[in-house]
């Protein structure tokens, strides 16, 4: 699919209330980007929001499967498909793709979280110390 193509202008439009969305061409879809922040795929003529421990839950409430980026394989990503109501109603886009921007945001959080720095024993005794 062209990254001009009518699919992807049809979503930048519809997801535009939630910020500034951008797409790039990845793996042969497209990521999705609010604000700089991935929450959604696009394969074909499916759109999958991010799902994290907080809004999976929702998704699978309503039977939806996670996307298979290789459908003879087990592997699966946390991306679910996005239920009609993501683009009938400011609700539903808010409480769908608002919640998959927001577990973007979760999983930002973990990536650029800074690590402890490791303990070593002190080499005058033996307690640790931060070094």
């Amino acid at each position: 699919m062209a990254k001009n193509s009518p699919y992807l202008e049809f979503l930048m439009e519809q997801f535009a209330p939630l910020g500034q969305i951008n797409v790039r061409a990845m793996f042969g879809g497209h990521c999705l980007y609010c604000e700089g922040i991935t929450f959604a795929l696009v394969a074909g003529q499916s759109v999958f929001l991010k799902a994290d421990e907080v809004n999976r839950p929702l998704f699978e409430e309503r039977g939806l499967s996670p996307f298979r980026p290789f459908p003879e394989s087990a592997v699966v990503m946390q991306y679910f498909p996005a239920p009609a109501e993501t683009f009938e109603s400011m609700d539903g886009l808010r409480k769908w793709a608002g919640g998959a921007v927001e577990a973007g945001v979760r999983a930002q959080k973990r990536i650029s979280k800074p690590r402890a720095k490791p303990k070593t024993l002190n080499p005058l005794g033996s307690s640790p110390t931060q070094s």
